[in-house]
């Protein structure tokens, strides 16, 4: 079978090769999954560079989403599992999820990470409530456009910050409430004039994350879920976020993470199980709408990790390997 390998630490490019490896064979309580299709995140890139928060011994197979088929002809997506990116994968039975047969494979190979992280993030990490005011940043990225969705439909107000005029229709026409430019706008003196706001979620850390944490209201907390205004940094002492002390102090703010791998290993099974049929619900009815992701046959692997990094690459890149 093929199988996408990165061979050491390093630049995309660089050390990820396409292999040829045996069929695995599952054992007791195992299912063997025969990929379909698997979507290339961020957060493969980071562990390929290795800034990531887990580091799997190398050589190995990364990717860790995707829909297949089990041997017993049941279509599934895997949950928690590392190494999708290959024509066959061994998980737990518990770890293969049945899906609506209505999903098309590129929804359904991003069904995880994604609306999952969206749906945590407001219900659970930030708790928000109808009326109330969040402000994120990033809104263009795919968390952010789900966030934009899910909280309109659950009334909740959004400020979304972007970088580019050319994105504010988008993110209007989303459901969001507020669109701060900062091309051309000033981010403090927007937020003072919407009014006060405590809650924010933010994905892009460095300068922009600590301007985003001075202008919440006194009181308010940002939950940081990514870094992105470091992507392609691989030195983990210059992962920052340089927060002003005297708004951490005086006006007692809260700046805490989030990350999906370790809700997944801390939470039950009972609320993993809740949270993924509450995610799937939102998908499948329509308030989270997936945007259809770039399909890229698995010999095209160099194309699609390039993709996942290309300003306005559009749909997210999607090793596609059925026949």
């Amino acid at each position: 079978m093929r199988a996408l390998v990165a061979r050491a630490i390093g630049e995309p490019s660089d050390v990820v090769a396409l292999e040829e490896r045996p069929i695995p064979s599952p054992g007791p309580g195992q299912v063997r999954v025969r990929v379909h299709a698997a979507p290339v995140n961020p957060n493969d890139l980071h562990i390929i560079r290795g800034r990531y928060g887990i580091a799997p011994e190398l050589p190995a197979v990364l990717g860790q989403e995707c829909v297949g088929v089990t041997d017993a002809g049941q279509r599934v997506i895997t949950v928690g599992v590392l190494g999708t990116w290959q024509d066959y994968v061994i998980v737990d039975a518990g770890r293969a999820l049945p899906v609506p047969g209505r999903l098309s494979d590129s929804t359904a190979a991003q069904l995880l990470t994604n609306p999952l992280t969206a749906h945590l993030l407001l219900s659970h990490e930030l708790d928000v409530q109808p009326g109330e005011w969040i402000v994120q940043t990033a809104a263009t990225s795919t968390v952010g456009r789900l966030v934009v969705q899910l909280a309109a439909h659950l009334g909740v107000r959004t400020v979304n910050v972007v970088r580019r005029r050319s994105a504010v229709k988008e993110i209007l026409g989303l459901g969001g409430t507020e669109v701060i430019c900062t091309e051309d706008e000033d981010l403090g003196e927007r937020l003072a004039a919407i009014g006060p706001v405590a809650k924010a979620l933010d994905c892009v850390g460095g300068q922009l994350g600590a301007d985003v944490s001075r202008a919440l209201a006194p009181g308010g907390t940002m939950v940081v879920y990514g870094a992105l205004s470091t992507h392609r940094q691989t030195d983990a002492d210059r992962l920052t976020i340089p927060l002003f002390a005297r708004s951490m102090i005086y006006e007692t703010k809260t700046v805490r993470g989030f990350w999906l791998y370790r809700w997944f290993t801390t939470s039950t099974p009972d609320d993993i199980l809740t949270a993924l049929a509450r995610t799937f619900e939102l998908v499948d009815s329509g308030v989270m709408r997936i945007p259809e992701a770039r399909p890229y046959p698995l010999a095209a692997y160099a194309e699609a990790l390039a993709a996942a990094e290309a300003p306005g690459h559009g749909g997210k890149p999607l090793l596609v390997l059925r026949d």
